[in-house]
């Protein structure tokens, strides 16, 4: 049995993607990213699975700068319709809750509710961790925003379901092996990702990225962050579609290395459904 590492308790967002796609794996909890990355590379853990970006809050803090060295690839993407519910003891009720417990980025998520009910946000590590504390706690003056597996696994009551402010709330995770294991190129739809570092030179950026309007990839993501503590060196992480064995492609990673001091491929792997659904 497989076993697939992820940061957060049970009964987390992470934790629901690896039961739902690979049921028959046995998930890890971790308290840390680090602690994510550490159980891999250690080899304690065949597998992890990492949030990436979350359609309202951006990316997730820290993956990127974690990512491109640790030595680990993307193999599979997926992503997940969050859900928050609004949780307690049972015996509580939505007049007798006075406070919620939950990660920062869910309360922010779920404000309306909060505000509706005249809840204390109280912040939690994450969001499966609250609704453990507020079962431990059994105080029906406690509620948790957290995924509804949390409720199962901790004997909680839904008090009010989909409690979150926007119903596209969707997180995109990643699965990390030690392994390159790289997607066929004539089997579906695949995506490329990569870091790379532009020369410290003028217009260098443009061109890096010429290559790929001249070949007609599509790029699906192009975000920037400061590497070593430089102001000046910006390491960038990209996601084309398409496979590098394409000529299109190949050709556009080529003329990518003229104007840059690193390329990364992070991984080559199949496109999630989900990625057509949005695109129409």
């Amino acid at each position: 049995m497989a076993r697939i590492a992820y940061q957060g308790e049970p009964g987390a967002n992470s934790d629901i993607v690896c039961r739902r796609y690979y049921p028959d794996a046995e998930p890890v909890p971790c308290a840390s990213f680090e602690d994510v990355f550490a159980a891999v590379t250690s080899g304690d853990c065949d597998l992890a699975m990492i949030p990436i970006d979350n359609s309202i809050a951006g990316r997730v803090a820290d993956i990127h700068h974690f990512l491109p060295d640790s030595g680990l690839h993307i193999v599979a993407e997926h992503f997940l319709r969050i859900q928050f519910h609004l949780m307690a003891v049972p015996g509580a009720s939505l007049d007798t809750i006075r406070t919620v417990h939950s990660h920062v980025h869910a309360l922010g998520q779920c404000r309306k509710v909060i505000r509706e009910l005249g809840l204390t946000p109280i912040i939690s590590g994450d969001t499966a961790g609250a609704a453990r504390e507020v079962a431990e706690a059994a105080d029906p003056t406690q509620a948790a925003i957290a995924p509804p597996l949390a409720a199962d696994v901790y004997g909680l009551e839904i008090l009010r379901p989909d409690v979150e402010d926007e119903d596209h709330n969707t997180t995109r995770f990643v699965l990390l092996s030690p392994e390159f294991v790289a997607a066929p190129a004539d089997q579906g739809p695949v995506v490329t990702s990569f870091v790379f570092n532009v020369r410290n030179l003028p217009s260098a950026l443009y061109k890096a990225l010429g290559g790929f309007a001249t070949n007609g990839i599509n790029m699906t993501k192009l975000e920037s962050y400061m590497v070593g503590g430089e102001f000046a060196a910006t390491q960038f992480l990209a996601e084309v579609d398409g496979h590098p064995d394409d000529p299109s492609l190949k050709r556009a990673l080529e003329e990518l290395a003229f104007f840059t001091t690193d390329i990364k491929v992070l991984g080559v792997y199949p496109a999630d459904p989900f990625r057509s659904q949005v695109q129409g």
